[in-house]
């Protein structure tokens, strides 16, 4: 048996302008991952058994465009093997989905590890890293290609669309409460509204867009600076971006006023929007009050995640 784990991510600043080639800042979330095990089996064929998502078959039986048979037909062609053994690959994964919390990048990249590994092909982090984002088309369209880079490298990025990943350094722990709204958030669909308003008024959105970058490179500084409560702000500037966006929902407005009301230093939606996952800064002290606010407000699950120091 070949096992391989990977984390979940959570976007701080800078999506949707991201597509657009602005910056943004994302960490992994070590609390949730999925986990992959793959072994021999007596049967031909590769079957798949993902329990949490009631699915079970053999990759043939999957339509063409089902992203668990791309991934894998996408790693035996990196590794020319046109026959695979008979293998059975099993997946478990805490990340709920369709929430920001980059549930099918994070399945992705442990398939691509665990199956390589498996057939004694173990891919580097490069490779991994392009055939997950191939994969993850699949899910969403145009995707950005933060997930699968902060997922492959399990550590907090500086991210620009086309550019080499840049790690970056925490001068000074800080905390987040993570809320999930309940509602799933197909990121695909926002990505696709968001590129409906820019078509139709390329200057007045290539303004905001510009303004998101500026948040972003304002809370990389201050998360390397150590200056954290600096964060707040800037998070409650770029969420009201967001909601200009479209992105928003009366959901996650609702749990990001809660949350501010609770003493949280910053709130906003992270990911996709429409759903899935809000955060929000807060102090380490506060994190379990405001985490019971939240679920009072309607969250359906709350996690709290401490950026540790890097530098």
């Amino acid at each position: 048996m070949t096992v391989a784990t990977a984390p979940g991510k959570i976007i701080l600043f800078g999506e949707h302008a991201v597509v657009y080639g602005r910056p943004a800042l994302a960490v992994p979330v070590t609390q949730v991952h999925a986990d992959v095990e793959v072994m021999d089996s007596p049967v031909a064929g590769i079957w798949i058994d993902a329990p949490g998502i009631s699915l079970h078959g053999e990759i043939s039986s999957f339509p063409s465009s089902h992203a668990l048979r791309t991934v894998i037909e996408s790693v035996l062609r990196t590794l020319d093997i046109s026959a695979p053994p008979p293998l059975r690959i099993r997946i478990i994964s805490s990340i709920p989905v369709a929430s920001g919390l980059g549930s099918g990048a994070a399945v992705s990249v442990a398939v691509i590890r665990a199956l390589s590994s498996h057939l004694a092909h173990p891919l580097p982090n490069e490779q991994v890293n392009a055939l997950a984002y191939e994969t993850e088309k699949l899910h969403h369209g145009t995707p950005s290609g933060i997930d699968n880079t902060v997922i492959t490298y399990a550590r907090p990025v500086y991210f620009v669309r086309g550019q080499p990943i840049q790690a970056f350094g925490v001068a000074r722990p800080f905390t987040l409460v993570i809320a999930d709204t309940g509602i799933p958030a197909p990121t695909k669909e926002s990505v696709g509204d968001v590129r409906k308003l820019w078509q139709a008024d390329a200057g007045k959105w290539e303004a905001v867009f510009d303004k998101v970058g500026e948040i972003v490179r304002a809370a990389r500084q201050a998360i390397e600076s150590g200056n954290t409560p600096a964060l707040g702000p800037l998070m409650d500037e770029n969420h009201a971006l967001l909601q200009e966006m479209t992105v928003s929902s009366p959901e996650l407005d609702r749990l990001v006023w809660a949350a501010r009301k609770a003493g949280a230093l910053g709130a906003k939606l992270s990911g996709g929007g429409r759903g899935g996952n809000m955060l929000a800064l807060v102090r380490p002290e506060d994190a379990e009050s405001i985490c019971s606010v939240l679920r009072s407000a309607g969250a359906q699950q709350t996690l709290i995640t401490t950026l540790q120091e890097t530098l």
